[in-house]
């Protein structure tokens, strides 16, 4: 069995983009997320639910893409239990300092590249008089802003070597694999895992350009259907390209909007928290090539950038 629980979620994730000042206001006029601090060429930013002081870490680069992603540990104890595994398996890297906010980070690598820091320290977050709630289990007031996203809620990598990187979350980090592709040749094209109860919150697909280390998108969670909706509405109010959607997956059940931030990165936007996993032995539900043709549960075929774009760009 994976040591399922030692990472209590998915925590903060950094999105490299090469037009800092426009993302920046993506994420704050279009999602709604509320601007913290800044420190060098980073600006964090969080969206009202979330506890802790970030949700997104935004970075100027020479081009889009994603930086280290967060784990939080669910105690001291299991932050060393996950060091360990990751230095048995060869993917660590060292402790570095967290970012504002947040405790020393343990940096590791998935086999495809991708940079994950596990921390357990973290500052709650303690909203200014302006931004306070008026119900106190509340992080932040409701920003009434863009689409004014609740959280974080997954993030999908593109990765040459799928089953390589679920083995290393499922047996290393502890996540439980919920549903998979599975081509006709037996070979898995896509891997849905979870470390919490919700259906998943890290995925890995099949990076069709055979190049590591790449972001699929990273999602966020509204309340309702209707939200999914609006968001697409107000993408067109504020010109933002849509992709795909809104449309409903087969995989998960999502209904989803699928939207570019101005540095090419995609962003979901999903009612994902919905459905959740509760069966502790809960068995991986496997999709063949044939019902994966059958396209989404509803809405229009799959738009042929869905298995192309992904960032950084390549070709």
């Amino acid at each position: 069995m994976p040591p399922l629980h030692d990472i209590a979620h998915l925590a903060h994730v950094e999105l490299r983009t090469p037009v800092l000042a426009e993302s920046v206001e993506f994420f704050i006029r279009y999602l709604g997320l509320t601007q913290t601090s800044t420190e060098g060429d980073s600006v964090y930013l969080r969206a009202w639910d979330d506890y802790e002081t970030t949700t997104i870490k935004l970075t100027g680069h020479s081009t889009s893409g994603v930086g280290r992603t967060n784990l939080r540990a669910s105690s001291p104890e299991a932050l060393q239990r996950r060091v360990a595994a990751a230095e048995a398996a060869g993917l660590g890297v060292g402790w570095a300092d967290g970012d504002p906010g947040y405790g020393p980070t343990y940096v590791c690598r998935t086999p495809d590249g991708h940079e994950i820091g596990v921390y357990y320290e973290t500052e709650w977050y303690s909203p200014p008089p302006e931004l306070a709630p008026s119900l106190k289990n509340q992080a932040q007031a409701y920003p009434a802003r863009g689409v004014s996203v609740r959280r974080l809620d997954h993030i999908n990598w593109l990765g040459v070597d799928v089953p390589a990187n679920r083995d290393f979350l499922r047996d290393t980090l502890g996540a439980l694999v919920t549903e998979q592709i599975v081509l006709d040749d037996g070979e898995i094209a896509g891997s849905w895992t979870t470390f919490t109860n919700k259906g998943y919150d890290a995925v890995y697909t099949r990076d069709r350009t055979g190049t590591s280390g790449r972001l699929h998108h990273i999602a966020f969670a509204v309340d309702t259907r209707a939200d999914i909706l609006r968001a697409a509405d107000i993408a067109l109010d504020q010109g933002v390209f849509i992709e795909t959607g809104p449309h409903k997956h087969a995989i998960q059940q999502t209904l989803f909007l699928y939207v570019y931030e101005p540095g090419g990165n995609r962003i979901e936007m999903c009612n994902a928290g919905a459905r959740l996993v509760l069966a502790p032995d809960w068995q991986p539900v496997d999709w063949t090539e044939a019902e994966r043709a059958k396209g989404q549960a509803w809405g229009l075929k799959t738009i042929e950038s869905f298995h192309t774009h992904g960032t950084p760009p390549v070709g």
